[in-house]
């Protein structure tokens, strides 16, 4: 899905050219990987990240320690270069308006402050008409007591700033009635924070959809992707989905909507679930390059990585058609702790690519690289690499 851009080889000035400087707010795996392609396309790199050998530190030309709240660092990352985009959106807002005004932000500072807190984006999408399952936002304890009921007793409690992969959140009522005790437990395990208090849904699948949008208002979105979550970690994700295809165009006019309405210049990744009632419902916003889409790399025309460079230098979007199915395999920090795992047991698999992150230091559940794969169709792609993984 695209809509009307300046035409190739415009000599429009906002157009950051291969050989300028780009920064990435971020230096961890995705930004390693934004480097990665900007660096095929001919730019320089720089990137800020709390750790200095940060993933994307071996790729790029030059890394700036600072925390995500750093406005020295972040000014020190702006300065001089021709356009920023980022990798986490947990970026402190004076630090992302810092870099606003020293170069071209994309996405931009007011969608990420929406996004980066799930209490603005869950109340942002429903005020917006967006489809969303039952909710509230809850700011005590008093309230998530009065909210439970209200959703049916059965419920997810989501941290409003800072949770991912699975942190940040508690299942009440899920095994058993909700009592007081259980109410306050979780509270408390949040860190009695403002958090969101989601119905528990019926869920057939969960799918999400990457829609990219440059300064020039050119829009493309990509196949749906079908994601498996592991204690709420993404497993696995192929493409394509292989959701009945009204509902897919739905997602996909939807995700249009919704980078087109936030004004991002950049990336937005929209996580939906399905229903076994066969509704639609957005479950959260990623502003950046997303795990369930690294196997564009290998199944479409324009990887996310590539489109996400694209849309920082405002150049014209790439084809987001899916040349071939592709499925990817999340290899977690698990995998090393009884030693190195058996690379090469693993890409004798047929059409099997290892991507390792070079996190230095292996932990339970951190993601330290994924397996890609291409087949026939998405089934045969995910096989093939579920089993490379089985031989780790």
């Amino acid at each position: 899905m695209s809509s009307p851009s300046q035409a190739p080889g415009s000599k429009d000035s906002s157009i950051v050219r291969p050989g300028s400087l780009l920064a990435i707010l971020g230096g961890g795996q995705l930004g390693r990987m934004m480097a990665m392609a900007a660096r095929t396309m001919g730019y320089r790199v720089r990137v800020m990240d709390p750790e200095p050998a940060c993933p994307a530190s071996f790729v790029v030309d030059e890394t700036i320690a600072g925390r995500w709240d750093d406005v020295d660092a972040a000014r020190q990352l702006a300065t001089g270069v021709d356009s920023v985009t980022l990798e986490i959106e947990q970026i402190g807002v004076n630090a992302l308006a810092e870099v606003a005004r020293l170069a071209p932000l994309r996405p931009g500072v007011e969608p990420i402050r929406v996004i980066q807190d799930k209490t603005l984006q869950k109340t942002w999408l429903a005020e917006n008409r967006f489809p969303v399952g039952p909710f509230r936002v809850v700011r005590s304890e008093a309230e998530l007591r009065d909210a439970v009921p209200a959703l049916g007793g059965n419920v997810f409690l989501k941290i409003g700033r800072g949770g991912y992969d699975g942190r940040g959140q508690a299942r009440i009522g899920c095994e058993s009635p909700p009592t007081e005790e259980a109410i306050a437990a979780a509270w408390a395990s949040l860190g009695s924070r403002p958090s969101i208090a989601e119905k528990a849904l019926d869920l057939d699948c969960e799918i999400s959809v990457m829609a990219a949008r440059n300064p020039a208002g050119e829009i493309r979105t990509y196949p749906a992707a079908r994601n498996h979550h592991e204690n709420q970690v993404l497993a696995w994700s192929a493409l394509p989905a292989g959701v009945p295809t009204n509902l897919e165009a739905r997602a996909e006019e939807l995700a249009a909507a919704m980078i087109a309405k936030l004004g991002i210049e950049g990336l937005l990744c929209i996580e939906f679930f399905v229903t076994r009632q066969g509704e639609l419902f957005v479950n959260e916003l990623a502003p950046r390059p997303h795990n369930s889409y690294h196997q564009s790399e290998r199944g479409c025309a324009t990887s996310q990585f590539e489109q996400a460079v694209r849309a920082a230098c405002n150049l014209p979007l790439g084809s987001t058609e899916l040349m071939t199915p592709c499925a990817i395999a999340n290899l977690l920090g698990d995998l090393w702790l009884n030693g190195e795992p058996d690379f090469p047991a693993a890409l004798a698999v047929p059409g099997v690519r290892l991507h390792l992150y070079e996190k230095q230091t292996p932990r339970a559940g951190r993601k330290m690289g994924h397996l890609s794969s291409i087949g026939a169709t998405a089934e045969e792609a995910l096989e093939r690499v579920l089993e490379a993984k089985r031989r780790l």
